[in-house]
């Protein structure tokens, strides 16, 4: 799979267009079209009615100038806004540029086509999301896709900027997590739970509240995913 750091070392043909004198400015024009950025195409046609006007004078050399600069100061925002789909994300920075312009992904409700195509997961990964979110899972925290479906950390702190967790209670299912938030002692040994694990888990619940995540379980009681997992 192709990586983003790649694509945005690419220079478009418009941007070695717009070091044309005069009707450079057209290609600015023409970034923005293909874009879909109507700014530009104004300002793309604004630079060369200007530059055609003072093509007689000193001043052309500087809008000549200014055309360019423009030009390689927008390529890499051209170059996020017309990403083809499925590049891997290869650092924070260009997948806060790439949220910007084209929003985040709700984990909860994009399809796999969004995971695979837009977040560049593996497929086994996205199937692993699906198949949690089919029995009832809600994602509320970037470090359980990493505890429950193992995407690794690296990865995780690249994505976060691209992803975000939306909240439905009437799409939660019977066999959700969050049944450690009403049982009782025995009603979680029922469940399998050991009898010191589930004394751990309302003893901190009656402290300090219910448990908004599984990844907030675990900080809270420290007590290994393992323990509790087949809830999910």
């Amino acid at each position: 799979m192709l990586d983003y750091s790649n694509w945005l070392k690419r220079t478009p043909n418009w941007v070695w267009w717009s070091c044309l004198p005069i009707f450079g400015g057209l290609a600015i024009a023409y970034a923005g079209r293909k874009a879909n950025i109507p700014v530009w195409v104004k300002l793309g046609l604004v630079i060369t009615a200007v530059a055609f006007i003072l093509s007689s004078s000193e001043l052309g050399l500087l809008v000549w100038l200014a055309q360019i600069g423009t030009a390689f100061y927008l390529r890499k925002k051209f170059l996020i806004k017309t990403v083809p789909k499925g590049l891997l994300v290869s650092d924070r920075e260009t997948a806060e540029l790439i949220a910007e312009t084209h929003g985040t992904i709700d984990i909860n409700n994009c399809s796999k086509d969004d995971l695979v195509y837009q977040l560049g997961l593996p497929i086994v990964y996205a199937n692993d999301i699906e198949s949690l979110r089919n029995e009832g899972y809600i994602f509320t925290h970037l470090e359980e896709l990493g505890e429950l479906i193992g995407i690794s950390e690296n990865y995780l702190t690249r994505l976060a900027p691209l992803v975000s967790f939306s909240y439905d209670i009437n799409k939660e299912a019977e066999r959700s997590w969050r049944k450690v938030n009403s049982l009782s002692v025995d009603e979680l040994i029922a469940c399998n739970i050991d009898i010191i694990t589930a004394q751990q888990i309302i003893r901190e619940r009656s402290r300090r509240g219910p448990y908004k995540s599984l990844v907030d379980l675990r900080n809270r009681t420290g007590l290994p995913l393992n323990k509790y997992r087949h809830l999910l």
